[in-house]
């Protein structure tokens, strides 16, 4: 089992997943708008927790779209 600590994009900057950071939430959705597991994100269990609220809040609030555009 690998660390994931190290590869952890949120412990890396010191930063909390946060709803108002909509560039860093987006880098943890996939193409239509879903929210990638832990292994492909490479984070601790805990900021996944908190990733996927800030991404649903987000989302609540218009900020980032429920699904993509397809035509």
């Amino acid at each position: 089992m690998a660390n994931t600590s190290t590869k952890d994009f949120f412990n890396k900057f010191n930063v909390v997943p946060d709803y108002k950071d909509v560039d860093n939430l987006v880098k943890f959705l996939s193409p239509r708008m879903k929210i990638l597991s832990r292994e492909k994100t490479c984070i601790t269990a805990k900021n996944q927790r908190k990733l996927s609220k800030a991404l649903k809040y987000a989302r609540y609030l218009a900020l980032i779209p429920t699904t993509s555009y397809q035509k």
